[in-house]
């Protein structure tokens, strides 16, 4: 079978030449994308590891996380693998969230979540809350996060089962 473009000789190589530049210019924007983001994202305190900076700001907070008004127990080190601490770590499983930057950043509660992979996406956010010492924030993962706060994110996910809170079955043990 003789593809279009390639019986002529003369034909094949136009072809071929508008292929190679195609390929070229693709190749081309291909790298210069990722230089670009590259460039844009060495300052991002989100995606830079802080092992070799000489960090200025610190503050730590506490978080508690309840998922379908179960408890969800934050692991330790969260924020930490092998050769990279991220901005936002855990170092135990007791809550505590720990901040480091070389400058002060508006860090916010949804950042840390981001860093913990919490699949936000399974939420209803109409339904979800979070509190900041103990009153609703009107900001909910935007919450900017302070020293010495207390944090407290009441998540319901989508596929949540309302139907238990209204039949008549004994609780589960």
């Amino acid at each position: 079978m003789i593809w279009p473009g390639m019986g002529d000789p003369a034909k094949r190589r136009k072809t071929i030449k508008f292929l190679g530049i195609s390929a070229g210019i693709a190749l081309g924007a291909y790298f210069i994308s990722f230089g670009v983001i590259g460039f844009l994202s060495a300052d991002d305190p989100l995606k830079q590891c802080i092992n070799n900076r000489d960090i200025r700001y610190k503050i730590s907070a506490t978080f508690e996380l309840v998922v379908d008004k179960q408890k969800v127990e934050i692991p330790a080190n969260v924020g930490i693998s092998e050769g990279c601490n991220k901005s936002l770590y855990t170092l135990s499983n007791d809550g505590v969230i720990y901040v480091e930057w070389d400058k002060k950043y508006d860090f916010e509660i949804g950042h840390f979540l981001w860093i913990y992979k919490f699949p936000l996406r399974d939420m209803d956010e109409s339904k979800s809350r979070m509190l900041v010492n103990g009153v609703e924030s009107p900001d909910f993962i935007h919450a900017k996060l302070q020293d010495g706060y207390h944090y407290k994110g009441e998540f319901v996910t989508k596929s949540a089962d309302t139907a238990k809170e209204h039949d008549f079955l004994p609780p589960e043990t």
